[in-house]
């Protein structure tokens, strides 16, 4: 487990692009999430991406090859929706564990076959951890803000059974992203650490958090260093942002993160802003210009994409990352 703390200190890491991006492309039809064995389902199925780990995995491992080959280090598994909470919008919680020890398993033997092509260059797996479709610090009901829609325990043991089932499935380290709300994230990291401490293991955790618009601040209020003291109580692997922000509109919330951490850092910011149609129109080449600002500045250790990013911008990160030298850090792992 622990290669990616080595190889994390050699180079800079890059991190695939979106998983979603891709599958769209597939314009799978109702019947294709469904697959034989969900064919009579009761709830409509079609946008479960999670689900095509089971229904159509071929899809999922393509995805995951097109990334290594554009030169990403780490693939995260197609698990960002893969708790008993997200799942009951399909109704379908009883397929948690499968779905993501599924994910799991595409993406290691993905990952397996690359670095056996090419040992110098070891690939790795990140078990995808989403934030839920529930926030713990936040009521949904505007009248009555003392309202919580779930529990930190319903959050923790929802969790567990997603983190038990990736590990299981041979993840190399636990992604905990696109974080809206640190209570969220906290009961994964507790989660996570009671998982440790029951198999006598120690996976490494990435941990990125989602700056949510120009104020500078998650959806549940927390400024950049409130996030990172929220969470940098536990031995991180990593601590960075994605999503919501192109990778201009990111960096100057990586740079404070950046000087107050001792953990590596990371980021996986858009394709740029959408448009009016809800489409990121950021080429790789403008892509890789942001990104490449961020590693002149040496902010980084850990670099991908996330919405709108395809392997062509994942090819042009890849291309820049390996001129940089990565992020210094006092070394705590």
């Amino acid at each position: 487990m622990s290669d990616i703390k080595k190889e994390i200190q050699k180079r800079i890491l890059v991190l695939d692009g979106a998983m979603g991006t891709m599958l769209q492309e597939y314009n799978f039809t109702e019947q294709d999430f469904r697959g034989e064995r969900f064919k009579d389902y009761p709830s409509s199925l079609k946008g479960n991406n999670d689900l095509l780990s089971i229904t159509q995995p071929q899809a999922i491992a393509d995805v995951h090859r097109k990334y290594f080959e554009a030169g990403a280090d780490i693939v995260e598994t197609n698990t960002f929706s893969g708790t008993t909470i997200a799942m009951a919008d399909y109704n379908m919680e009883d397929l948690v564990y499968e779905l993501n020890f599924e994910s799991a398993k595409i993406a290691k033997q993905v990952a397996e076959e690359f670095t056996k092509a090419n040992p110098d260059k070891p690939r790795f797996v990140a078990g995808s951890i989403g934030p839920t479709n529930k926030t713990a610090s936040l009521s949904p009901d505007v009248n009555k803000p003392e309202y919580r829609a779930i529990t930190f325990d319903e959050l923790r043991i929802s969790y567990k059974q997603q983190v038990e089932a990736l590990i299981d499935g041979g993840v190399d380290v636990v992604l905990v992203e696109t974080i809206f709300d640190t209570l969220n994230a906290k009961a994964a990291l507790f989660a996570i650490e009671e998982v440790k401490e029951e198999r006598q293991i120690d996976i490494p955790i990435m941990v990125s958090g989602t700056i949510t618009d120009a104020s500078g601040r998650t959806l549940s209020g927390q400024t950049v260093e409130a996030f990172l003291t929220s969470i940098s109580h536990i031995p991180l692997l990593s601590v960075g942002f994605n999503c919501a922000l192109g990778a201009e509109q990111l960096k100057p919330y990586l740079q404070r993160l950046s000087n107050k951490t001792e953990f590596f850092t990371s980021a996986h910011p858009n394709a740029g802003l959408p448009n009016a149609f809800g489409e990121y129109d950021q080429t790789p080449k403008q892509m890789q210009q942001f990104i490449e600002d961020y590693l002149q500045d040496g902010l980084i250790n850990i670099i991908g994409g996330c919405c709108g990013t395809s392997p062509a911008h994942i090819k042009a990160i890849a291309e820049v990352a390996k001129i940089y030298k990565p992020r210094k850090i006092v070394l705590n792992v």
